[in-house]
């Protein structure tokens, strides 16, 4: 049996690149079956939280006629950070990596983005935002997790067109997509799920920035749970990485959004363009209200929203899709 070399979506910009995954041990799934049924499915999800990591394994990058060596960390994630001398071409680009095992080279392939200049990035989280993912209900989204698989699972009405015209907001080039960003509390055990079902409904094409790997079964009962600091340490590093562009954050109101993004405005107040949350019970909440009228008087633009025909309304109003 061979150890599994698992590729993210990576990204860069006119100075750096940054890439990522994990590598796991043998004899473990390191990929979801989005065919499989009730049971089946709930079994391919438990499967994904079993998996064994491979610490301090060598790994090596090949870009530019370049081999470039690294060793993932303990709980066998890796990621290179190098520079990139490449200001000709844009777009989303191959990357190849691969580890060695018993004199055999175990190969994988994914992409980054290298967005053309241009106005805006885009930055949603993805679990009750555009995800229906019942996350006020732990029992209930675990159940759902479990027991319906991705072809079964639901996207809010009308979010996908929304995203689609974000998608090239600014652009006079419609072919031309600006940089997307899924960033969740969800584990990247779930990576192979969340990007099937983005694809199953054509939504934009995105870098995913996900939580820690989890490693055992019982964590899997506390999935997209506890601190959601690591979304504010994704969010600051993209700004940065990428300070040029006017940014749009999508999330809801059923866990930290409204507050986590009220903070990136006021660290970032030139770089905030529109903040959208989603509503997710039967009514407002008075705090969300209180955040986001916080954010209005940074110049802001905020919409407060139950159905995603409300936002798509918005983003006309303010000039930012057609």
């Amino acid at each position: 049996m061979k150890p599994v070399l698992k590729l993210y979506r990576g990204y860069a910009n006119n100075q750096e690149l940054i890439v990522m995954g994990h590598v796991f041990k043998p004899n473990t799934i390191a990929d979801y079956d989005f065919k499989k049924k009730n049971f089946r499915n709930a079994q391919s999800i438990v499967q994904l939280f079993q998996i064994k990591t491979k610490p301090n394994t060598d790994v090596f990058l090949e870009i530019n006629g370049e081999t470039i060596r690294t060793k993932t960390l303990e709980d066998g994630y890796f990621k290179f950070c190098i520079p990139l001398q490449d200001n000709t071409t844009f777009g989303w680009k191959k990357y190849t990596v691969f580890i060695q095992h018993k004199g055999e080279r175990i190969v994988a392939s994914s992409s980054y983005i290298k967005p053309k200049l241009g106005k805006f990035g885009f930055i949603s989280d993805i679990d009750d935002t555009f995800l229906i993912s019942h996350t006020k209900n732990p029992f209930k989204k675990v159940y759902i997790l479990l027991f319906k698989n991705v072809n079964k699972r639901k996207v809010f009405e009308d979010v996908v067109p929304h995203y689609q015209a974000l998608q090239t907001a600014g652009r006079k080039d419609k072919e031309e997509d600006n940089a997307f960003f899924y960033v969740s509390s969800s584990e990247w055990n779930l990576y192979s799920l969340i990007t099937q079902f983005t694809e199953l409904h054509e939504l934009p094409k995105a870098v995913l920035l996900l939580k820690n790997i989890k490693t055992s079964l019982t964590q899997l009962f506390f999935t997209g749970r506890g601190s959601h600091n690591h979304k504010f340490e994704k969010i600051k590093h993209i700004l940065e990485f990428y300070p040029e562009l006017q940014y749009v954050l999508l999330g809801d109101d059923s866990q930290k959004d409204p507050k986590l993004y009220e903070t990136i405005c006021k660290i970032f107040p030139m770089h905030i363009k529109a903040v959208y949350i989603r509503q997710v019970g039967t009514a407002k909440k008075q705090t969300t209200i209180q955040v986001l009228e916080n954010m209005e008087s940074l110049n802001v633009a905020v919409c407060y929203f139950k159905s995603s025909k409300e936002a798509i309304a918005h983003s006309k109003a303010i000039g930012l899709i057609d």
